[in-house]
C-alpha cells in the first residue's frame, strides 16, 4: 500500500478497494485503522483520540488531495504524496 503522508508517528496509506467506499489507512504504533474520506468516520480499527483528532485535521485539510487520490487509485494510477500536518 502506497504511504501517501507522515506526521507525527502516523502513516497514511492509500489503495483503492469499493468496499468501504473513499477511504484511506492510518498506522500509529500497534493502532491500524480505515478513515472515511468524506466525513472522517473511523471505518475499521482503532486509534487513540489525540491521535484521530489530529488525522481529522489533517483530513479536513486535504480533503480534495485525498478525494483526487482515491480517483487516481480508482483508475490503477499511481497516488501522489499528501503534505503532512504542521
Amino acid at each position: 500500500m502506497p504511504t501517501i503522508s507522515q506526521f507525527y508517528g502516523m502513516q497514511i496509506i492509500m489503495r483503492y478497494s469499493e468496499r468501504h467506499g473513499p477511504h484511506f489507512h492510518v498506522r500509529y504504533a500497534e493502532f491500524v485503522a480505515q478513515i472515511s474520506i468524506l466525513d472522517g468516520t473511523l471505518l475499521a480499527g482503532d486509534l487513540p483520540t489525540r491521535a484521530y483528532h489530529l488525522v481529522l485535521e489533517w483530513l479536513a485539510l486535504h480533503r480534495a488531495e485525498l478525494q483526487e487520490n482515491w480517483e487516481r487509485a480508482r483508475r490503477s494510477e499511481s497516488v501522489r504524496a499528501i503534505d503532512p500536518l504542521r
